[in-house]
């Protein structure tokens, strides 16, 4: 029996995992279930998944989920913040960590289940995109199993036999969908609103995730994970706009061989992918009707221009060190921002360039180090906010 630490419960992810465990009662068992600030969310999925333990970031709720269990009848056990939930995922609670909250928020925790051994499948992309060093080093010093949950990293993952091994691979080719704007000119996406960039044509995602893809830093930050993930260097990937979202990412080796992983836009196929590896069980996810999809797969490439995150994305894997840390916290206060409506969509960018351009990048030697990277690229983002707004 895998038992199973879902991170970041209440959300997409969350709920997608939640979905595929409970398929599979037989193999598959919730034990701990983690979420922000929503008790009562998090409560109605322990009365239906009967993990042995809750947990909740804001230390200050934990009265209110413990009384809720205890109100629903439920024997699971209530903790709150940073350092219950770091115990959960080292400790014999589980063996598996589902790493899906969003945001630098997800760090700790997924460095805490990478240094314990866990197999960890990884949704939480900023842990990689912040600490990708230190993250692929402590997994690989303790034995972890890293299962990339972003359909394109999995989609790779399941191309390649050995994640590591590069012998004849060429290099990779990451899909994008375009988002809600694909096709529009720079100057067309000055007035578009948050509920416009939040409603992604193929994909279910939370709020910032759906910016995120709609202004290509999604990819951007996609491309640093799969720097991380396969050891290859930025110039041997690339990014090829898919719209019909079925082809998830290609793998081409030296031989002009090209492997494609293709499948239906829903991330219970990559969870069941993570939850079985190397067998393959069911996800609920229906094959792939290539007719029924209209019988054709396009691509393109993406226009830098009108999308210049994920040109940013690249600079900043090629600085290296601190950049993409300082790259990824900039990106979260604007997005935030835009989401508040305090700055449009091109702000974004422009407040991450400027971060990134008044903050040189340096070396990456410890956490301490891109903590406070990620710190000081988020006080200078909120300084700037006022240059950029709407």
């Amino acid at each position: 029996m895998r038992r199973i630490a879902v991170l970041g419960a209440t959300g997409s992810i969350g709920t997608s995992a939640l979905d595929v465990i409970a398929r599979h009662p037989d193999r598959l068992q919730a034990t701990v279930l983690a979420a922000g600030r929503q008790v009562d969310a998090l409560v109605a999925l322990c009365a239906r998944h009967a993990p042995a333990h809750a947990v909740i970031a804001d230390p200050a709720l934990l009265p209110r989920l413990r009384d809720a269990l205890r109100d629903a009848g439920l024997a699971t056990q209530a903790h709150a913040g940073s350092d219950a939930l770091d115990a959960l995922v080292s400790g014999d609670a589980c063996d598996t960590v589902v790493a899906a909250i969003v945001g630098a928020a997800g760090l700790r925790s997924t460095l805490a289940a990478a240094r314990a051994g866990k197999r960890l499948l990884l949704a939480n992309k900023e842990s990689l995109v912040l600490a990708g060093e230190l993250l692929m080093a402590a997994a690989a010093g303790a034995g972890a199993t890293v299962v990339p949950i972003d359909s394109e990293h999995n989609a790779i993952f399941q191309c390649l036999p050995d994640a590591h091994a590069h012998a004849g691979l060429q290099r990779i080719l990451l899909t994008a969908s375009g988002g809600p704007f694909r096709g529009r000119s720079r100057s067309a996406l000055a007035a578009v609103t948050p509920e416009q960039a939040v409603a992604h044509p193929k994909w279910s995602m939370g709020p910032k995730i759906s910016v995120d893809s709609a202004t290509l830093m999604n990819k951007g930050l996609e491309v640093i994970e799969a720097h991380h993930l396969f050891g290859l260097p930025r110039e041997r990937i690339g990014v090829l706009v898919h719209p019909q979202s079925l082809v998830h990412s290609l793998v081409e080796f030296v031989d002009g061989s090209t492997l494609a992983q293709l499948g239906l836009p829903d991330m219970r196929t990559a969870l069941a992918v993570g939850f079985g590896w190397p067998e393959r069980i069911a996800s609920g996810v229906a094959g792939l009707d290539l007719l029924a999809q209209g019988g054709r797969l396009d691509f393109e490439p993406p226009d830098l221009d009108a999308f210049p995150c994920l040109r940013l994305a690249f600079d900043a894997l090629a600085a290296g060190g601190t950049a993409p840390a300082v790259l990824n916290a900039a990106n979260e206060v604007a997005v935030s921002a835009f989401l508040q409506r305090r700055i449009g969509f091109l702000s974004i960018p422009a407040v991450v360039e400027d971060a990134l351009a008044a903050l040189p990048a340096a070396p990456a030697d410890s956490l301490e180090t891109l903590v406070a990277a990620d710190a000081a690229a988020r006080r200078h983002a909120e300084r700037v906010l006022t240059s950029f707004a709407a």
